[in-house]
């Protein structure tokens, strides 16, 4: 076993064990987006109207607002794992990475936190007769 090649040098070390989790958890919130999208596109269905009024009292029950949450956490975290994949193999130079991936990371908290706090003030707040 060799020090001088690249093959010698990885050779014995194994995998990192991190790829399996990674891919196991992309498929399973890959999953998730597909229920909840199949929930969200069937409750639009069967409102009578996608006004402002209905759409924000539907909204302000327990249940569609939960699931609203869940799937907007599951699909910024799927979009987060599917983008660091990309950025680990094809940006190389090692600073421009980091920052990619960083930039990345706060993008998906910001639209998270965005799309959680908008679900939230209209699951809140008071229905009223027009827009606010």
């Amino acid at each position: 076993m060799g020090n001088g090649t690249s093959i010698g040098r990885v050779r014995g070390l194994g995998s990192a064990k991190e790829g399996a989790h990674h891919w196991v958890v992309h498929r399973l919130t890959a999953i998730g987006n597909l229920v909840l999208a199949l929930w969200l596109l069937t409750s639009f269905i069967l409102l009578p109207d996608l006004g402002y009024e209905t759409v924000s009292s539907w909204l302000a029950q327990p249940i569609p607002a939960a699931a609203m949450v869940l799937l907007i956490v599951s699909i910024f975290w799927h979009a987060r794992l599917g983008l660091t994949v990309l950025i680990e193999d094809y940006v190389h130079e090692a600073g421009l990475k980091f920052a990619t991936l960083a930039a990345l990371n706060l993008a998906v908290i910001a639209g998270g936190v965005f799309g959680i706090f908008c679900v939230a003030r209209l699951a809140l707040a008071p229905v009223t007769g027009g827009a606010a």
